[in-house]
Order: C-alpha cells, then sequence, then structure tokens
C-alpha cells in the first residue's frame, strides 16, 4: 500500500554531502523509499537555529544554511531524477507515480529566515517549497513554539504570522502547525481559510508533553479539512518514554495513538508524518524500507478503507484543497 510521508529532516544529511542514492545508515535513502512503496515523501529544510535568532550574525546564519541545504535538495533531484521528481501539486504526484518515481514535496520546518518579509514567503514558494512548520523550539518572527510552560504555551501569533497565514492561503502554501505554541495553533484555526496540518505530532491524552496535541486540537485540525501525521519517535508516543536515545517505537504504540487520531478527529484526519532522520528511536520495523509492516498492522486494526485513508488518501485529498490540483 502506498505512503505518503509528510516529514522527514533527510535533507540534513545531503547539507552534509551525502546522497540519497546510497545512504546506508538512515531511515531514508532512495532503495528505502522504493522499497516501502513511498508515493511521496515530504522533505524539511529544518533551519537548526538552537536559540532565538535575534541578532543579524544569528539571521545570516540561519540563511546560508538554509541556502546551501536547498541546494543541497536540488543536487540530490538531479543526481537521481530518473527515480524520484519534484511534486509541486497532487496532480505532479499522480504523475510521477504513472512514471514509476517517487516524489518529493519540498517543504520548511521553522519560518525564522522570513524574519518579518512577507516577500520571502513568495521567494520560497517560486522555490517549491509547498508547507511551511511556523516555528521550531525557538521563537522567532511569526510566533512562539511549544512549551512546557503552560503561560508560554498560551502565546499567539505574531502580527506578521498572522500576515503569514493569509499569505500562505493565498500562494498555495500548506501551513504546518506542529511545533508551534498552543496559542499560535488556535490563532491559525482561526485565520486560516484552507485546511491546516500537523505535520510529525501525536496525542496529548496519549503522552502528556505539550509538543503533543490536545483532543480539541485534534478535532480542530479535522474540522479544518487538514490532517495530522503521526510522528514515530518513541518520546512522543509513550508517557514514561523521554530520552530521544536509546528509545524504541513498537508498532503497537503507532497503532494506539491512530486509534486515538480516529476517534477524535474521524477517519478523514489521519495521516502519516514520520520524522524519519529527525528521530533517534530504534524503530520496529527498521526503516523506511520495512515500513510496509507498519501498513500491514494498520489494515488488521482498520480495515483496507482507513488504511488508505490513512496512509495516503488523506494527505493527498488535503494537500490538493490547500495547494490546487
Amino acid at each position: 500500500m502506498k505512503i505518503v510521508d509528510l516529514h522527514c529532516d533527510t535533507i540534513m544529511r545531503f547539507y552534509q554531502g551525502e546522497h540519497l542514492d546510497g545512504l546506508s545508515d538512515s531511515h531514508i535513502s532512495l532503495d528505502k523509499l522504493e522499497k516501502g512503496e513511498t508515493l511521496a515523501q515530504c522533505f524539511a529544510i529544518f533551519v537548526p537555529t538552537h536559540g532565538p535568532a535575534d541578532t543579524p550574525e544569528k539571521l545570516a546564519g540561519a540563511r546560508a544554511y538554509f541556502d546551501a541545504a536547498y541546494e543541497a535538495y536540488r543536487r540530490e533531484l538531479a543526481l537521481c531524477a530518473d527515480r524520484l521528481a519534484p511534486a509541486l501539486t497532487v496532480a505532479d504526484i499522480l504523475r510521477n507515480e504513472r512514471e514509476g518515481k517517487v516524489s518529493a514535496l519540498l517543504t520548511v520546518e521553522d519560518g525564522v529566515t522570513l524574519a518579518g518579509r512577507l516577500e520571502e514567503l513568495d521567494s520560497y514558494y517560486q522555490k517549491g517549497v509547498r508547507m511551511v512548520a511556523l516555528t521550531w523550539n525557538w521563537e522567532n518572527s511569526l510566533g512562539y513554539p511549544q512549551n512546557g510552560d503552560p503561560e508560554r504555551h498560551a502565546l499567539g501569533l505574531k502580527p506578521f504570522g498572522l500576515d503569514c497565514v493569509r499569505r500562505m492561503n493565498e500562494l498555495g502554501i500548506a501551513v504546518d502547525v506542529s511545533h508551534l505554541s498552543e496559542g499560535g495553533f488556535w490563532d491559525v484555526a482561526k485565520t486560516s481559510k484552507k485546511p491546516f496540518i500537523a505535520s510529525h505530532s501525536c496525542c496529548r491524552a496519549l503522552c502528556d508533553i505539550s509538543r503533543n496535541l490536545t483532543d480539541d486540537q485534534i478535532r480542530a485540525v479535522a474540522d479544518s479539512g487538514g490532517v495530522v501525521g503521526l510522528n514515530y519517535c518513541n518520546a512522543f508516543l509513550h508517557p514514561t518514554s523521554r530520552a530521544f536515545r536509546d528509545s524504541f517505537t513498537a508498532i503497537s504504540e503507532l497503532i494506539r495513538h491512530l486509534r486515538h487520531l480516529v476517534a477524535v478527529g474521524g477517519t478523514e484526519a489521519v495521516a502519516l508524518g514520520s520524522d524519519y532522520d529527525g528521530i533517534e528511536s530504534e524503530l520496529e520495523w527498521g526503516n523506511c524500507g520495512g515500513q510496509q509492516r507498519l501498513v500491514e498492522a494498520i489494515l488488521r486494526e482498520f480495515g483496507e478503507k482507513t488504511a488508505e485513508k490513512i496512509t495516503h488518501r488523506n494527505a493527498l485529498r488535503a494537500l490538493k484543497d490547500i495547494l490546487g490540483a
């Protein structure tokens, strides 16, 4: 069964000079994408600021990283052009499938390089970016990230962040609320005229950390016509696990969260957002190449019709509504 995966961090490996065709100690490689029956993979340019970009020097460093990572992504598209093709719309994904190619969708994790300039969103769009996570784990010009402090977690979007949501709606860029504060989430829910996405998040009712979504948030994503892409990180799945290292992600834990997402948001609001190559959990199925083992478990739990929705149809429908045909 085909899979649309809404988030991975493999571009970091490209930035380091490694190549998708031949990656070995990674969740994703060209061979693994094909073996795992990936229909479309969202590749995120994650900007690793590890602190607020609150000086010209820090911002310049973030921009330099973004530009270099983007060029590395373009390099890999060119090197893998016979088996991997960019997609800007769902129509592109379906065309690539007919041609026997995996689709690559470019996304951004942390809008820090927008730096208060709305025209930079247009530049993102021209580069092929089709989804943007408004924040990562640090404050930026758009708003504030999730936070274990309830007062910080309640902070909303800044005026520029609201402008970005409106402009993303106009351009056809998906608004990604993973990593965003809960206050910012509700500002997106009130402001966005299109569906919005939590590309790689889990259920707070099952694992009570601020990075996860409450039931009310899950319902709000569903009401917008958007989807929640389930994250495979063990620390987001199980309440007794907080360490990113030396942790194990069991298929049964993912099924537990998928069951909750379906119960709360309905069968139309659930998708997959692995966070491959951005997490250090040991995965029961190994890597992207073995992900049909997860699909088999989803089939057993939900049946074929709902399994198809979870693995790819919901994501394709939401993306089509956001990006256009």
